[in-house]
């Protein structure tokens, strides 16, 4: 065997200098990169690695256990094989969260590795969005140069939702790396008819693994990309099909082989499928997070059934969802910059054979981008602005593909006017976001317009211009078109972020009080108004999910449905990050009254404080669980502060019928269960919850003694009144 070296192999130099090594040959590789590359190439973009890398890893346990929801399934699965396979939201195995958990799998190993803590959790979620910003990266590079491939790269990595989500461990982060994957796969496939099959059903994994990260959103770019390697493979039809069809078939069994195993495991013997109406996966899967989804008929959901106007409650949809006052800040800064290059690409494309890969290249990242903007502006269910974060490879990809084609076509004033508009459109839309946060950096608008319009005016004439002079000119152009994402991506970057529903910027949070930042641009609803205090005014995006004008879903005066006491925003403060996690027991700062995050419990975690903690694990190994809970948030930070299972009755809303009373009362006699959190320290409604959960609070109240600790209210299932 022949090692080969970037130098020739020989005897030691005149100067009694050994021949390199093949570690340093390997590290000398490493750095140089490719030989036909220029010299800067590779250090740039391990340079662009880094330096995401230390940019997310910045303040990251600012979140601590960032949504508390995902993060005690973790803790669940790093100490039970069973609760890891599944996704279970407690090592006793009562009830999973209400996705697949593939995304959890990460986590679950590093926390079973290095322990619980806030980076042992968020650490994985970082690196998925480095590895996203080098699949993009490579993706651009190999048709438009290391130049457009490093724009990219860099767009990705300082869009404000990508900088939230790439910190934070909701499913997105994991379901926006295997898509980018498969976009990559299938790109790779339409280079050559040789390696076409292999890259194509890579391409078809990483679609099946991104579905057991995220269900049916995995499957919107599907479509696009199947198409266009349909039309433009560089194969004959019938190949062509034989090989959509393998991707298809390596697509069902990374993805089925857990689907069947779930379906066909005993339901008496596994814990009850999370959002679910039927304890059934392929019900989760098309009805809560499928067509209810699009519909808005989503069973179990507070927002669920369409009520609450054009958007289920969930905003307004339409075209311009994307670009309103709730997401706009979010993903929007280079979208119509995306969409002008696309256009401009195709055009300067339109003549190439039909197997151009640079063609088919902005096919496929323009469909993926069309396909999910179309579902994201008119779904009428569920719509969280972080969704968005899907949106970000394939912005940045057609950034910095059709930045690169108008540069090389620059001499012809049609490219330079293109790129021209594209410059000042994006300033202009820059300076329409910044306005929206007007007491916020005042002056950085009106720098983005001024700097803009300035450089649009010379790409004018960027074809006439010295080359010197012309790279200037698109540098402050650049800088004029990041400079708003820029800024807030650092704010979200200096915030920490809690609680189900968050969102980045200067304006960013999520709902559930300080300990999630400020309040959105819309003050989330109304319900946050960055200071953490909960608002009810019925102002513009005061309203939420269900409701009218301010009120909480399910009533007047802002009650919460099914249960007694349901108050807008109750007064205990949500969990902080304190590196080690958002729930302490320790008596820290901020820990010394037990409650219940935002929205009673249902968007954020109870606090837990050390009295709180200490009752729950007296005689903790005599049961099952230490305690039960109305929803998972607040069943989720108990946990996450006892270290002990916590059964979340009803699932993430508390409106799954698991369990019911029936086997409730089974639970408590066998001495399964101590405690039940009711009063403040509850789920949906301070305790009362929905459903079956109504009636198991009932009985507990009517039934037990009431312990209140750290301001919490407990009942102790093993004392009768």
């Amino acid at each position: 065997m022949t090692t080969t070296y970037d130098t020739p192999a020989g005897p030691a130099g005149p100067a009694g200098h050994a021949a390199p090594s093949p570690r340093t040959g390997r590290i000398a590789r490493l750095w140089r990169g490719r030989a036909e590359d220029a010299p800067w190439v590779r250090p740039a973009f391990l340079g662009l690695l880094l330096a995401t890398t230390l940019l997310y890893l910045w303040n990251l346990s600012a979140s601590g256990y960032a949504n508390s929801f995902y993060s005690a399934a973790v803790q669940a699965g790093s100490e039970s094989w069973k609760a890891f396979f599944f996704g279970s939201l407690d090592a006793a195995n009562a009830i999973t969260v209400d996705k697949p958990p593939a995304a959890l799998w990460p986590m679950a190993l590093s926390v079973r590795l290095f322990g619980l803590g806030s980076w042992q959790i968020l650490l994985p979620e970082v690196l998925m969005g480095v590895a996203t910003v080098a699949v993009v990266y490579a993706a651009v590079r190999r048709r438009f140069g290391a130049g457009a491939g490093l724009l990219a790269g860099l767009v990705l990595a300082l869009t404000p939702v990508a900088a939230l989500m790439f910190r934070f461990n909701n499913p997105d982060a994991l379901l926006a790396l295997l898509m980018t994957v498969a976009v990559y796969g299938v790109l790779r496939a339409l280079e050559d008819a040789k390696t076409g099959t292999r890259w194509l059903v890579w391409a078809g994994v990483a679609f099946g693994l991104a579905f057991l990260a995220k269900t049916l959103q995995a499957f919107l770019i599907l479509p696009p990309l199947a198409l266009v390697y349909a039309v433009c493979a560089p194969v004959g039809l019938g190949r062509r099909m034989g090989q959509l069809a393998l991707a298809g078939l390596a697509l069902i069994v990374s993805a089925g082989w857990w689907v069947a195993l779930v379906e066909l495991w005993p339901a008496s013997s596994r814990p009850y499928i999370g959002g679910s109406q039927n304890n059934s996966f392929l019900e989760l899967t098309f009805g809560y997070n499928g067509l209810g989804r699009i519909n808005g008929n989503e069973t179990g959901s507070v927002g669920g059934g369409g009520r609450g106007g054009p958007g289920g409650g969930w905003g307004e949809t339409g075209i311009g969802r994307m670009f309103n006052d709730a997401v706009g800040g979010q993903i929007s800064w280079l979208l119509p910059a995306a969409l002008i290059l696309l256009l401009a690409g195709l055009v300067v494309t339109r003549r190439a054979p039909r197997t151009d890969t640079a063609r088919a290249a902005f096919l496929v990242w323009g469909g993926s981008l069309l396909m999910t903007l179309a579902v994201f502006s008119f779904m009428a269910g569920i719509f969280h602005e972080y969704y968005t974060v899907a949106l970000a490879p394939s912005i940045a990809a057609l950034v910095g593909m059709g930045a690169s084609v108008l540069w090389e076509e620059r001499t012809r004033f049609l490219a330079s006017a293109a790129l021209a508009v594209t410059v000042a459109g994006t300033a202009v839309w820059g300076y329409v976001l910044l306005g929206r946060t007007p007491d916020w950096m005042p002056w950085l608008r009106w720098a983005v317009l001024i700097a803009g319009s300035a450089a649009a005016l010379g790409l004018l004439l960027a074809g006439r211009l010295d080359r010197r002079i012309g790279l200037g000119l698109a540098g402050l152009g650049l800088a004029a078109g990041l400079a708003g994402p820029v800024a807030y991506t650092l704010s979200t970057l200096s915030t920490g972020h809690q609680g189900s529903i968050v969102t980045a910027g200067p304006a960013g949070g999520a709902m559930g009080g300080p300990g999630g930042g400020r309040g959105g641009p819309r003050a989330m609803y109304g319900m946050v108004d960055g200071g953490g205090t909960g608002r009810a005014d019925g102002g513009p995006g005061s309203r939420m999910p269900g409701g009218q004008g301010g009120q909480m879903p399910g009533g007047p005066g802002g009650q919460m449905p099914g249960g007694q006491g349901g108050r807008m925003m109750p007064g205990g403060t949500p969990p902080q990050g304190d590196g080690g996690g958002s729930a302490r027991g320790d008596g820290g700062a901020g820990r010394e009254r037990g409650g219940p995050g935002g929205m009673g419990g249902l968007l954020n975690g109870a606090s837990v404080g050390s009295k709180a903690k200490a009752t729950l694990l007296a005689g903790a190994d005599d049961h099952t669980w230490v305690a039960a809970a109305i929803g998972a948030q607040n069943a989720a930070s108990y946990q996450l502060a006892t270290g002990k299972p916590v059964m979340a009755i009803g699932g993430f809303n508390g409106s799954d019928p698991s369990p019911t009373l029936a086997q409730f009362k089974q639970y408590v006699a066998q001495g399964k269960i101590h405690y039940f959190v009711g009063g403040n320290g509850g789920g949906m409604g301070g305790g009362g919850g929905m459903g079956g959960g109504s009636e198991i609070s009932a009985w507990v109240t009517a039934t037990f003694e009431e312990v209140t600790v750290d301001g919490a209210t407990f009942y102790d299932l093993t004392q009768r009144k």
